[in-house]
């Protein structure tokens, strides 16, 4: 990378960065950019994730997204994304989240691996993404963009983290052994109503299938997974947006539930 690609790349970094302090969107980056490529975006992603570090933050895991086709053929890609989960990103179950951190919130459900052992790839089977997961846990992303009005593409999101926001994980641990992730069914439930349903099929058949892309693709990046760390690995129905007043819950058949409250 040319110095000036690489003083470009670390500019728009700290551009996103400094959206999480002022609560102030920016512009897409690929509207002013269109050179930007794949590799520029995760280069910014990283930028960000090393300045979380310099300032304390641990990284406790990474997510997947685009993991619907539905997503990929919107934002014209034919693979998901990842993104890095830093521990100021966790929030407790039934606790209230300050909803005022977020630009534009939206959630998700997913079904949350927590690793027992490392995982590196590439070169990782789904027998092995198995063997490394201790338990699974029922979860809420909540995605957020520090990107004007949603109005992203791939690049778009990647650069920003995949658009992380956070994750509330549920208290009742479920073995692999126990559960057929892809037959899992999910309802989304708004303040009591159902607003989606969904199972673990429409993360790419399954999640683990999520889990083993998303190790054999840091894996390539020289980066591997430690044991205890938390692997989102895709959303099992559409998102949808909440505010300050929100309660969120998924119930997930066999894996139990979890709720997101926002203050």
């Amino acid at each position: 990378m040319a110095s000036d690609d690489g003083t470009r790349l670390d500019d728009y970094a700290r551009e996103l960065l400094a959206a999480y302090q002022t609560k102030q969107a920016v512009a897409p980056l690929t509207e002013r950019d269109a050179g930007l490529t794949a590799d520029d975006a995760y280069a910014i992603q990283l930028a960000q994730v090393a300045q979380w570090q310099a300032d304390g933050a641990v990284i406790k895991g990474y997510k997947v997204g685009l993991t619907s086709l539905a997503m990929q053929r919107q934002l014209g890609v034919s693979q998901p994304d990842f993104g890095h989960l830093m521990e100021t990103m966790f929030h407790l179950d039934h606790n209230p989240i300050d909803t005022g951190q977020f630009l534009q919130p939206k959630v998700e459900p997913e079904i949350a691996f927590v690793l027992g052992r490392d995982l590196a790839g590439p070169g990782v089977t789904v027998p092995d993404a198995i063997r490394a997961v201790d338990f699974v846990l029922p979860a809420l992303e909540l995605i957020d963009s520090r990107i004007e009005n949603w109005r992203i593409k791939f690049v778009d999101t990647v650069s920003d983290n995949a658009s992380s926001g956070g994750l509330v994980l549920g208290s009742k641990p479920t073995r692999l052994d126990a559960v057929d992730l892809a037959k899992v069914g999910c309802n989304l439930v708004h303040d009591g109503e159902v607003i989606a349903t969904g199972a673990g099929s429409a993360v790419l058949g399954s999640p683990i299938n999520a889990l083993v892309w998303l190790a054999n693709t840091l894996g390539q990046r020289g980066v591997a997974f430690e044991a205890g760390q938390v692997i989102l690995p895709g959303s099992v129905t559409a998102s949808f947006a909440v505010q300050a007043g929100s309660v969120v819950a998924a119930e997930f058949a066999g894996l139990g539930s979890v709720t997101a409250v926002f203050a």
